[in-house]
């Protein structure tokens, strides 16, 4: 885009701070948050914050966040329904329209595969309401772009690590996983190769309208990812168990996500935007994300 791009980044949690911070080298930012308490974070790290609670249709909208160019929405939908009612009230109050909307979903949408790889022209599947969730805001996103002329890209996200976002604490509760050979695949993104993704969706021309898979190219399975943490932090490797005895001791939420097995594909963003993860290796991924001792 031409010119200086002053940045919305809707949803300043693990992601959108980084981004927030990321954005400021390239023109003014403003963080959307739910809370005044998270705004006052922000405005001490030198971004221009405002809260906005989308749960409320009396909320007032927020002075200064109609001045964007660029909207990047990372706010998650409410945690039960099928549709995601966030995000339509904050593309129906949104004061003016941005040249571009960047919205950042889940390969959840794509269901269970069974481990086949899936691109972005494979058909829906949402297989639990979370995903549902994730289809209906897609939608949204592209029917309003659609209607107000605005620039759209959708980037289809997997599990997110990095930084605080490792599963020692499972690893220290030693809780278990399940064995390799009923271990489906799944894929992730390191949280910096992720805002370098957001980047590129962001600076896309006008007439790029496209949806992206980001991972890092290379699926595992969730034990592997456990077993590879394990190893590097020093701590034993999770106690491997049937997916039938993992049922009984494991989350529903975590059990969720080890029902689906797909391999993602990530070709098209790599081909089309040129993105070039730099932790395509995930034990170096691991590595930039450990504590310091």
């Amino acid at each position: 885009m031409s010119g200086t791009a002053r940045y919305l980044v809707a949803g300043c949690g693990y992601v959108g701070r980084r981004l927030a911070r990321a954005l400021l080298s390239r023109g003014p930012v403003v963080g959307l948050t739910r809370s005044e308490a998270s705004a006052t974070e922000l405005d001490a790290q030198g971004i221009d914050a405002v809260s906005w609670d989308l749960d409320s249709a009396e909320a007032p909208v927020p002075r200064g966040i109609g001045t964007a160019t660029v909207v990047f929405y990372l706010i998650a939908p409410p945690p039960s329904g099928t549709t995601d009612p966030r995000l339509k009230r904050f593309l129906a109050k949104l004061p003016t329209q941005p040249a571009r909307l960047v919205y950042l979903s889940t390969t959840g949408v794509y269901g269970n595969t069974g481990g086949e790889l899936v691109a972005e022209d494979a058909p829906l599947n949402p297989a639990t309401e979370r995903a549902m969730r994730r289809v209906d805001a897609e939608r949204a996103v592209r029917e309003w772009c659609e209607r107000q002329g605005v620039g759209w890209t959708i980037l289809r996200v997997p599990g997110i690590y990095g930084p605080g976002r490792l599963p020692i604490e499972r690893l220290k509760r030693r809780e278990p996983m399940i064995r390799h050979s009923e271990a489906g695949f799944s894929s992730r993104i390191h949280v910096d190769d992720l805002v370098a993704a957001c980047f590129l969706a962001g600076s896309a021309p006008r007439a790029v309208e496209r949806i992206y898979n980001v991972t890092d190219g290379n699926p595992t399975s969730m034990t592997e990812y456990f077993e590879r943490v394990a190893t590097l932090i020093g701590l034993p490797p999770p106690e491997l168990v049937s997916r039938a005895e993992a049922e009984q001791v494991l989350s529903p939420g975590l059990m969720s996500y080890l029902a689906e097995s797909r391999r993602v594909d990530s070709s098209r963003i790599r081909e089309e935007l040129g993105f070039a993860p730099r932790f395509k290796d995930l034990r170096l991924g691991i590595l930039s994300s450990l504590p310091a001792l």
